[in-house]
């Protein structure tokens, strides 16, 4: 396959599944708003999304404050932001046209049909009618995307950098979402108000319902950690995204892609042998800090031996 061809498979997935979980991080923090504290407490949350997408800078030239309904518009709407929901599909949907060819007819209509209803978007009427339903279109149309995806395309090279940019992604917002919103629940005061709390972090990731199937407990902060940081088996956690990284590269491997084979493979050891206790001894910040570095190493390393031409 043409790198420039795996390029483009590539960030196509990463893009869509940017977008989708910016949705899921802002729905997140949305949910949380919902529960009674004061202002400047509500606006330190939004001020950490910004923060944990290194978006500051570029959020200041745009707005004075740091409000909700400030960072919503920038990270929904703003199509001079590259992170934003608006843009990430953009990206999907031109990476997407570049390959026409190589997707499966099925495929290229998901990515265009959610580009064009995007568009079709108003963001005052998002606003007004409250932004989780936006959300959650954002969510669904990344879902028909993907089984779309894995329902239609063969099984070769294209699929497999589709796969891998998206675990990339997923691995690394997972790890960004758990970081922000940890913090800001462990310190909370226990009651009502923080369960509804810890379930709207759960549920941002569709583990709400699992959480209470496999722990069928109370919800404590290190039972959602291990959750979502070493349980194999829910789709969105860190261990399941390292473990679908690699099996993918030596799917795709060449004569120059074995230092970020073992990169990858030291991440999954890293995953697999895990314990909790160990990750909240050493600082949960710290851990997640940790994974995310390798996460961007491995993409720079994929960047090197597969996407850019010799």
């Amino acid at each position: 396959m043409l790198s420039r061809t795996a390029d483009h498979l590539y960030w196509m997935a990463r893009s869509t599944e940017r977008a989708e979980n910016m949705a899921r991080l802002l729905d997140a923090s949305y949910q949380m708003s919902m529960v009674p504290q004061p202002l400047a407490a509500q606006n330190e949350n939004w001020r950490a999304i910004l923060a944990l997408n290194s978006q500051e800078e570029a959020f200041a030239k745009v707005y004075d404050e740091v409000s909700a309904e400030n960072v919503l518009r920038f990270t929904v709407a703003d199509a001079a932001n590259p992170s934003s929901i608006f843009s990430c599909l953009r990206a999907a949907r031109e990476n997407a046209h570049a390959v026409r060819g190589t997707l499966t007819a099925e495929m290229w209509e998901s990515v265009n049909a959610t580009w064009i209803e995007l568009r079709e978007q108003n963001v005052e009427q998002v606003l007004a009618r409250g932004v989780s339903e936006f959300f959650e279109w954002v969510k669904l149309r990344s879902a028909v995307i993907r089984g779309v995806t894995f329902g239609t395309m063969l099984r070769d090279d294209a699929l497999h950098f589709i796969r891998l940019g998206g675990l990339l992604e997923r691995g690394d917002n997972t790890a960004r979402i758990l970081d922000m919103q940890y913090h800001v629940l462990r310190n909370g005061d226990e009651g009502a108000s923080d369960f509804y709390r810890w379930g709207a972090l759960l549920r941002s990731l569709s583990a709400f319902q699992v959480y209470r199937k496999v722990y069928r407990d109370a919800i404590t902060p290190a039972r959602v950690a291990e959750l979502l940081i070493l349980r194999m088996d829910l789709p969105r956690s860190l261990h399941s995204c390292a473990d679908g990284i690699v099996r993918m590269l030596p799917l795709i491997a060449n004569s120059a892609s074995a230092e970020t084979q073992r990169q990858a493979g030291v991440l999954h050891a890293k995953l697999h042998f895990g314990r909790i206790e160990d990750v909240l001894a050493g600082g949960l910040h710290e851990y997640l800090t940790d994974f995310m570095d390798r996460i961007y190493e491995l993409g720079e390393g994929i960047s090197r031996d597969f996407l850019m031409p010799a």
